[in-house]
């Protein structure tokens, strides 16, 4: 009976297999994400080695550090020999160290050393997210002979539409030149002929990942080479890995906004003690942060017993703060990113903050006023004999508080990035929690000025 399952088992995974090998490598991506690992193991297993390795090259493919521990060790060395140099790094980078060894001791000499290569550059650097996979040709060539050599390695490039032209006898970079212009050009040309007429755009290997995207961005590059200090090209940044990195980053980045460290694997595969550990020290750290507004309560614990009415106002006056200072971190942190603002321009950001944050305060105070005299003279809640200092004492407050807000929201992430965090840290909730106990402050402190010899 066990055996006629298993052999159910074996043809439905072979008919799965036989099915997704025709098909897109991310729709058997999406396919296989949803299945059970066993599955998607098996299936990996029966598929052609060349359409699986196509399948681990793509980075939608989750879970692929436990699949590809799953293959069989030979299989495995074959899966890392077929794909890029680039993903069989990245696989490799996150694989447990026993499991690691063990994979590493089974590549080939020229698969070793590639891997070994791009994981000794730290991550979310050029050099770990670069190809070695690149066509390049030396200067003396012509157009015809680089056009004979492009069509005899394409299969074997990760992209052929930037080619790259070496100093024959140092092997430095001279020029790129795009595959448009070759087809261009006459095939007895030099196939410097056809080149830009401009100095090369390269990175180091150490330059950020999101430096690499603004370059790609500013100069419309499908790759940007990484040169080392001489100048000799160690591989290429494409455009696709740029924009797979970038979706990564902006996760990250958004998970940071809500207060929360960034997760290191898709939600629904996160586990509950993961889950506690990645949200429980956020959400501590702002805790404590609160529990200075109760401080600062205290300490206004007088005024607030002869003036119970400033209380109602209190969480209009917290959240106004708050949501005042997001706004303005989020727009900082999305310009910091697209380098639209650097850390020198901190004072010129302060000065600009300044008039919204009052003429933001000053329409809020308006709109406060006219609540509580609304409210006052259509009798739906009375404010006692001196509404009109506690409305006066409410609109100042929400100038004062969103004006402050809009200041420290937009400078918390030159503060962060100056200490060398990411700025991103400068969560909504940080933002939030940091202006409810100065806005406590500014709000009573407001309060002593207008209602002193009536309500105070």
């Amino acid at each position: 009976m066990n055996d006629t399952l298993d052999e159910a088992a074996a043809l439905d995974i072979g008919a799965l297999a036989a099915g997704l090998a025709q098909e897109h490598p991310a729709d058997i991506v999406e396919r296989l994400n949803a299945e059970p690992i066993d599955t998607a193991s098996a299936v990996l297993s029966a598929l052609p080695l060349e359409r699986a390795a196509e399948v681990f090259d793509e980075p939608g493919l989750e879970r692929a550090e436990e699949l590809i521990e799953a293959q069989p060790a030979e299989r495995a060395a074959a899966l890392f020999r077929a794909m890029s140099d680039d993903r069989a790094a990245d696989i490799f980078r996150h694989l447990d160290e026993p499991v690691r060894e063990r994979l590493f001791a089974e590549l080939d000499l020229e698969t070793k050393a590639a891997v070994a290569r791009l994981l000794a550059y730290p991550e979310n650097t050029a050099g770990s997210i670069m190809t070695t996979e690149f066509v390049s040709v030396p200067s003396t060539w012509t157009v015809g002979e680089t056009l004979d050599y492009v069509r005899k390695v394409e299969k074997t490039r990760e992209t052929i539409y930037a080619i790259y032209v070496l100093d024959p006898k140092t092997e430095i970079l001279v020029k790129p030149v795009s595959l448009r212009r070759l087809i261009a050009g006459a095939p007895q040309d030099p196939v410097l002929s056809v080149a830009p007429h401009r100095r090369p755009i390269a990175v180091p290997p150490s330059a950020d990942r999101e430096d690499v995207a603004t370059l790609i961005s500013k100069y419309d590059l499908l790759a940007v080479p990484v040169v080392d200090k001489r100048g000799h090209v160690l591989g290429i940044v494409t455009v696709d890995d740029i924009i797979d990195a970038m979706i990564e980053e902006t996760t990250e980045d958004v998970q940071k906004f809500g207060g929360v460290e960034a997760l290191d694997a898709p939600y629904m595969e996160i586990g509950f003690p993961r889950m506690i550990y990645k949200r429980a020290g956020w959400l501590c750290a702002l805790f404590l942060g609160e529990m200075l507004t109760a401080s600062a309560m205290q300490h206004f614990e007088s005024e607030l017993e002869k003036a119970v009415v400033l209380t109602l106002f209190i969480p209009l006056i917290m959240s106004s703060g708050g949501n005042s200072g997001s706004q303005a971190t989020s727009l900082i942190i999305r310009a910091v990113a697209l380098q639209e603002v650097r850390l020198r321009d901190w004072w010129r950001v302060a000065l600009r903050e300044l008039p919204p944050g009052v003429t933001l305060g000053a329409i809020l105070g308006v709109i406060g006023i006219m609540r509580i005299a609304l409210w006052q003279n259509l009798g739906i809640f009375d404010y006692g004999e001196h509404w009109v200092l506690v409305a006066m004492t409410v609109g100042a407050a929400l100038v004062g508080i969103v004006t402050f807000g809009s200041l420290a929201g937009s400078m918390l992430p030159f503060i962060l990035k100056r200490i060398g965090f990411d700025p991103a840290s400068a969560s909504a909730p940080f933002v939030a929690t940091l202006v409810d106990v100065t806005g406590l402050v500014i709000y009573f402190s407001i309060a002593l000025i207008f209602l002193r010899g009536t309500l105070l």
